[in-house]
């Protein structure tokens, strides 16, 4: 049985993990993968000091790759407990339809119009999930849909274009809830 899996990790900066974990960095079509890494052996080519084997192929071969990602929303972030009031304070919902609040928030900023256009709000982590699955390629012809037609098949993977699955899609809800919160606090502090 071949390990296959899609494993993002979030970092404040990913450099400061990849100075002390042993890795190989991964390569997509002869390039650098921009956050892609092998925390085991893999072929390496000599002269990049990269993997030699595109990203797929390894994947398939049963290598297991992790993301390393850079999101820098998590520099205002002070502590774990933190984070933890962040995500369990019931965010300003109805603020996602200012204009100018939304195109502050990480992940939704440049789709304010395509949220107006759904005929229900987005006012929960399972339908802001949705949300940020439908303005992806592969997900979009379910943009205008009520949630209940939406959740029938947002999570089926589509036969073309990138699309998120459920998981990155909850987790990276939890992350936009968490930066809806600290503008919200910020504006009110000043």
């Amino acid at each position: 049985m071949k390990f296959q899996s899609d494993i993002d990790i979030d970092f404040a900066d990913r450099t400061n993990i990849l100075k002390i974990i042993r890795h190989i960095p991964a390569s997509i079509q002869n390039s650098a993968h921009n956050t892609g890494i092998y925390p085991t052996s893999i072929p390496i080519d000599p002269f990049t000091g990269r993997s030699s084997i595109d990203y797929k192929e390894a994947e398939q071969r049963g290598y297991c790759k992790l993301d390393f990602l850079n999101v820098n929303l998590y520099q205002q972030i002070k502590d774990e407990n933190h984070l933890i009031e962040l995500m369990n304070r019931e965010p300003p919902w109805d603020r996602l339809y200012d204009r100018s609040f939304c195109e502050q928030i990480i992940h939704i900023n440049n789709h304010y119009d395509t949220l107006i256009s759904m005929p229900e709000p987005v006012n929960s982590i399972p339908r802001l999930a949705m949300f940020l699955a439908v303005i992806r390629p592969g997900k979009r012809s379910l943009i205008g849909l009520y949630w209940k037609q939406v959740g029938q098949t947002v999570w089926q993977a589509p036969e073309q274009g990138y699309y998120f699955k459920k998981s990155h899609s909850i987790a990276y809800a939890h992350l936009v809830v968490v930066n809806m919160n600290l503008l919200d606090l910020s504006d009110q502090s000043n």
